[in-house]
């Protein structure tokens, strides 16, 4: 079995538990993904998206010729525990994962472009009172004479947001394979329609 799948978050949503409660859920449209090729070390690469052949590049062309599928716009290698229940071509949908299992989602934050300090890193700001010229600037950061420079990983001003961002131990809520939807107990990294990869703990 495939230990993850590629998929698409859609939004948040709302749905009810068999107690009456309202769960808030992300639903991200999970696969069906396409395997493209099988690899050493027990892993396998998986394609979605299909897209255009123009859209890819001439090796890539070659690659999905020789796999005998048509081009995608995201490939990504997963581990998988029998290589030889997959074969290439095979398409691998979301019913690999079950309600109530946690798994592991990877997607790219939101960018909130150059923030300061007050905003990237949660620093309380100077006086509000007049005439103080320090509301929202991070304050002294150098040092003297010695060692005369700023230190790696100083918290200043700079780009926010726009990195890598893994969620672990994240609930399945629903899997809706015919439909190939999968819902997540509360909110996932990324914006709605960004690419997150979900794999199993």
């Amino acid at each position: 079995m495939v230990q993850g799948l590629i998929g698409k978050k859609l939004g948040m949503a709302q749905i009810f538990d068999g107690n009456g409660h309202a769960v808030g859920v992300t639903v991200v449209e999970l696969g069906p993904c396409t395997v493209i090729q099988k690899k050493a070390q027990s892993t396998v690469q998986l394609g979605f998206g299909a897209v255009k052949e123009s859209k890819v590049t001439k090796p890539r062309q070659g690659q999905f010729k020789k796999a005998g599928t048509g081009p995608f716009a995201i490939l990504k290698e997963f581990r998988v525990a029998d290589p030889d229940s997959l074969e290439v071509g095979q398409e691998v949908k979301a019913d690999i994962f079950e309600p109530g299992e946690k798994v592991k989602v990877v997607g790219t934050g939101k960018g909130k472009g150059f923030a300061g300090v007050m905003k990237r890193w949660n620093f309380a700001g100077g006086r509000a009172s007049h005439g103080s010229r320090a509301h929202r600037i991070p304050g002294a950061v150098g040092q003297c004479a010695y060692p005369a420079r700023i230190f790696k990983g100083k918290k200043m001003p700079g780009r926010m947001g726009g990195k890598r961002v893994t969620s672990p131990r994240v609930k399945v809520v629903e899997v809706r394979p015919d439909d190939n939807l999968i819902f997540l107990k509360g909110p996932v990294p990324g914006a709605n329609g960004g690419i997150v990869f979900i794999r199993k703990n």
